[in-house]
């Protein structure tokens, strides 16, 4: 028979492997928390000068393509964007500067699941390159150190379209004046309207071909620095139906 000691003391024991069984319980739940919070931590983190600083034009590349096939597939990163926002209030060091069309569907740093800090981006309809772009493409590789260009057109373009159409409404004029010689340069044996979708996104294509010779022809700065491999600069056109980013070569 056990007497009230032996009874504390078998109680006493219980209680001591509950609660190192707790204890060691906790200590597990940690340790797989641990990676968990190290890949939180590291996609909310901005990208930093000496990561930036690393990176060849080529990677930089391949991680936009990378994150545009995230955002088709539907396996965008998890992002804290507050702390991104903590991460780049006392800089930024964007890899890539992004001149895109300003239309609602073609949002950059959505397409390429791109973090805040990572892409300048600049928007105007039709994606041309005017001086204050370019000059505006100029600070951000010569002076704030991006190593790629990208243009980026759409297929669908409204401004496209109204190139193709002659539309005339106010500063809209002087604006699609420029894209109207994509228009004529564009080889095409159907139907040259803007009802034929294929011819729209033909002139689109060319047309971002047109804005990369521009800002070459336009910016000493920057052809000098992409002959010199500082930078790369292409085209490319998003697709609205299927999301995906298709660089042209």
């Amino acid at each position: 028979m056990h007497n009230a000691t032996d009874c504390c003391q078998a109680g006493s024991s219980g209680i001591a492997r509950r609660t190192l069984l707790k204890t060691s319980l906790s200590v597990a739940i940690v340790g797989l928390a641990a990676p968990i919070a190290r890949v939180e931590s590291a996609s909310a983190a901005a990208l930093t000068q000496s990561e930036r600083d690393s990176l060849t034009p080529d990677q930089i590349i391949e991680h936009l393509k990378q994150g545009n096939e995230r955002f088709r597939s539907g396996k965008m990163q998890a992002y804290d964007y507050l702390a991104q926002k903590r991460a780049t209030a006392g800089g930024q060091y964007p890899a890539a500067v992004i001149l895109s069309c300003i239309d609602s569907r073609a949002p950059a740093e959505i397409l390429f699941d791109a973090r805040i800090g990572d892409t300048f981006n600049a928007r105007i309809a039709g994606n041309i390159a005017n001086d204050d772009l370019i000059g505006s493409l100029e600070f951000a590789c010569a002076a704030a150190g991006a190593k790629v260009i990208l243009v980026m057109g759409h297929t669908a373009c409204g401004a496209i379209k109204g190139a193709i159409d002659h539309v005339e409404l106010g500063n809209l004029t002087g604006l699609l004046a420029k894209i109207k010689p994509a228009v004529d340069e564009t080889q095409y044996a159907g139907d040259r309207s803007s009802k034929n979708d294929a011819f729209v996104d033909a002139v689109a294509t060319t047309n971002v071909r047109r804005t990369i010779d521009a800002i070459r022809s336009g910016s000493p700065v920057l052809a000098a620095m992409e002959k010199d491999g500082k930078i790369k600069m292409l085209g490319a056109m998003y697709h609205l139906n299927g999301g995906r980013v298709e660089f042209l070569g």
